[in-house]
């Protein structure tokens, strides 16, 4: 058997749950991964991630569509499916009872490894995922971070070259989030193909080579995270008012050097413009004509929220 184009290949995948509110399960869902890439499919509560992910790894049957892991159908060849992914699910599997060591040796019995493979697997993911030292402590005493990369370390046990991972850090804190983070990386450097789901936009912009946006079940928007951007336009200057000043005012000014429609929120306007250090200097100077002194006055790119809520709109009309 040949090796495959896409390791995820799904397409018209749809998935409807009985008495669900119109919008939420699968709707056509597409998606196409290369191998050893990261793939990050982003989306709010309720857009079919979750739901994505269990039909990916033979959980849930596709009511209709097409669906191939690692060149094999997931309705026809489960077995052989998972055969070749590892899970990591939104929430640590592993079992508190039992140390960091005893929880991957464990894992590694369960998928028919001899004990002695078992045992050097489980030293070989210790250290990859630096827990040798806390390896022989119950994971009660680890903290989320830790627990996460004991997760992941599980779901590797066999070396799968599919790795599914929904919503990692969810309620994790941003030091635990880091752990993960790098923890994920190794694993795409590595040459295992990550299909990542979150629905923190940070995450997916630090993690994905591209990105999945997906609303109402299917997905609505793809490309690198620049690609993404790049939909939004060009280069915003974002102006922080102080108390006094006018909303109106500063949105005033800032229509002289916008390539786009400025817009407030709050007490932030926000301007798009196509000329970024001459845009700048003239807003600038506009601002200080007209007596207005900002808090704050930054030149940024745009932001994968900002392409989020652009897209979340024009799929709402």
């Amino acid at each position: 058997m040949g090796r495959p184009e896409f390791t995820i290949d799904a397409e018209g995948v749809r998935k409807r749950y009985p008495k669900a509110p119109e919008g939420t399960g699968l709707n056509g869902f597409d998606l196409r991964v290369r191998a050893g890439s990261v793939r990050g499919l982003l989306g709010p509560n309720g857009a079919g991630k979750t739901t994505a992910v269990r039909i990916l790894a033979t959980l849930l049957e596709a009511d209709a569509g097409r669906v191939s892991v690692a060149g094999f159908d997931v309705a026809t060849q489960a077995r052989q499916v998972r055969r070749n992914i590892g899970l990591v699910g939104q929430y640590a599997a592993v079992d508190e009872v039992l140390t960091g060591r005893q929880n991957l040796v464990m894992f590694g019995r369960l998928n028919h490894l001899p004990s002695p493979v078992a045992r050097s697997r489980a030293e070989e993911l210790l250290e990859r995922f630096s827990l040798t030292e806390s390896a022989g402590r119950s994971v009660a005493t680890y903290s989320g971070g830790m627990r996460r990369r004991l997760d992941l370390a599980a779901s590797l046990i066999v070396a799968p070259p599919v790795l599914l991972v929904d919503e990692p850090t969810t309620g994790l804190d941003p030091a635990a989030r880091a752990e993960v983070w790098e923890a994920v990386r190794e694993l795409a450097e590595s040459g295992t193909t990550v299909l990542l789901t979150t629905q923190y936009l940070e995450e997916a912009d630090r993690l994905a080579d591209r990105i999945s946006m997906l609303r109402a079940g299917r997905v609505v928007a793809e490309g690198t995270p620049d690609e993404l951007k790049a939909t939004v336009g060009g280069d915003r200057i974002d102006v922080v008012l102080s108390g006094g000043d006018d909303v109106t005012t500063v949105l005033g000014l800032a229509g002289r050097v916008a390539s786009g429609e400025p817009y407030a929120e709050g007490d932030r306007v926000s301007v798009p413009v196509a000329g970024r250090t001459r845009a700048l200097a003239e807003l600038v100077s506009a601002l200080n004509e007209a007596g207005v002194e900002p808090q704050d006055i930054t030149l940024r790119r745009p932001t994968l929220d900002e392409v989020f809520l652009k897209l979340t709109k024009e799929v709402v009309r």
